[in-house]
């Protein structure tokens, strides 16, 4: 009966992939737990021989004159009972046997058992896929349940939600599928390893496993924009300048990206090599669109990209997808304008800054300071704080004032020279027209 104990803890720690050890501590400590609820004491041991199997179990007491903690001391006179040598001062062991246990008891040893074990397997799962977050794996489809894709990992489960899920690709049971590990969540059952094939790390490791140039570090993934099934960008650079990182990703006759583009349901990848200068990089991902100029505002982190007329539409792409994938690629939003767009924006630019000078008190130098300053609309002015316009120079508490009123009644002005036009252009009196006609 011993071995067989042996036996069976041997395979737990297979079955569960625990370590032997645990195990065992384990098992004393269910038996314990067994021994305190059926004997109520406190001072319990249990000790497995590793070797033999042999389980021993005592509780412990001290031998004193006069009993005060029955849980924890024991008369000399029932100390002698069990052990003749007993002495007062002494810690006495009391021998324990299952047969004194119960089926309650041992019912209880069991569910400790369990219980740890269960946790002690939840806690060595969490801890492999936590070590394999940003990590691709393979497992087969179980189900799709309210739109997530069970996956069987082998030891564990993972899912795919919706939101990480290419959305063309439709998954069928028993499907072998490689997944990106997104993220591992404790969870009261068994750790919630969430699994995606949308992330941009997907596509990355993709390339890892494709490019033996890359898995050696000497091409790297810059930056990596990505729409799921529909289209990507990667920026590659290359450490040794004998070797072209594009070329190197898209392989002899495309079969290293193509590989990837399957993978993908056919997922259009585009791979530029990467630069540090930002309208370079802009530049390559909008290709072929033809760039005429790029002009930045380093405040709002932004790129306007004006391209050739006949560009617009390849540079923007299908509802805008190119245009984002740029700005997600390069960390910079990006507005692009066509060159008679441009134009028409420079034109009434340029109109809104004739509006300045033509207000009360402000002459050639003072508009060409609030233009370089920011204020370069009369609307702009005219909604601005006082405080704002200190810092320009020869702008004092009393000019800031005037120039914001100045400014309030110019638009006051504007806006009833137009209801006026507008009262104008409806033409003449209807009553007129309804008039009858003069014999």
């Amino acid at each position: 009966m011993n071995y067989d104990i042996l036996e069976a803890i041997g395979q737990i720690t297979k079955d569960k992939n625990l370590e032997p050890e645990y195990v065992i501590e384990t098992l004393e400590a269910g038996l314990i737990s067994a021994a305190k609820k059926k004997f109520g004491a406190e001072n319990i041991v249990a000790k497995l021989d590793r070797k033999s199997g042999q389980i021993q179990m005592h509780i412990l007491k001290n031998v004193v004159d006069k009993v005060q903690e029955p849980s924890l001391e024991i008369t000399l006179e029932e100390a002698k009972e069990i052990d003749p040598k007993a002495k007062i001062g002494v810690e006495l062991k009391i021998p324990l046997h299952f047969e004194d246990f119960g089926r309650n008891a041992i019912a209880t040893a069991k569910q400790v058992l369990v219980q740890r074990i269960r946790e002690a397997e939840r806690d060595r799962i969490f801890e492999e896929y936590q070590a394999k977050i940003g990590q691709l794996t393979t497992g087969s489809v179980q189900q799709v349940d309210r739109g997530n894709v069970v996956v069987n990992l082998g030891r564990a489960e993972g899912i795919i939600p919706p939101k990480e899920q290419i959305q063309k690709e439709r998954h069928r049971q028993g499907e072998r599928i490689r997944v990106y590990i997104l993220d591992v969540q404790k969870s009261a059952k068994s750790p919630q390893i969430i699994l995606s094939r949308s992330h941009p790390g997907f596509l990355q490791r993709l390339f890892e496993l494709e490019v033996p140039e890359i898995f050696e570090k000497i091409i790297e993934i810059k930056a990596v924009a990505r729409e799921a099934g529909e289209r990507s960008k990667i920026a590659v650079s290359s450490i040794d300048e004998r070797i072209d990182p594009v070329g190197a990703c898209v392989g002899v006759r495309g079969t290293r990206v193509q590989g990837i583009v399957r993978e993908l349901s056919n997922e259009r990848i585009d791979i530029l090599q990467w630069s540090p200068e930002v309208e370079v990089l802009v530049a390559r991902a909008l290709a072929p669109a033809k760039i005429v100029r790029i002009d930045s505002n380093p405040k709002e982190k932004g790129k306007t990209v004006v391209v050739e007329d006949q560009a617009l539409s390849v540079a923007i792409g299908k509802s805008g997808q190119n245009a984002r994938l740029t700005s997600k690629l390069t960390g910079w939003k990006i507005t692009i304008l066509s060159q008679s767009e441009d134009k028409l924006r420079k034109t009434q630019a340029q109109a809104k800054q004739s509006q300045i000078k033509e207000l009360k008190g402000v002459g050639a130098k003072l508009a060409q300071n609030l233009i370089d300053s920011g204020f370069d609309t009369v609307e702009g002015l005219a909604h601005s704080a006082p405080e704002a316009l200190l810092e320009i120079e020869g702008i004092g508490e009393k000019k800031a004032a005037k120039l914001i009123k100045a400014a309030q009644e110019f638009l006051a002005e504007q806006k009833e020279a137009g209801s006026a036009e507008e009262a104008t252009d409806q033409g003449p009196d209807q009553s007129d027209e309804s008039a009858p006609e003069d014999k």
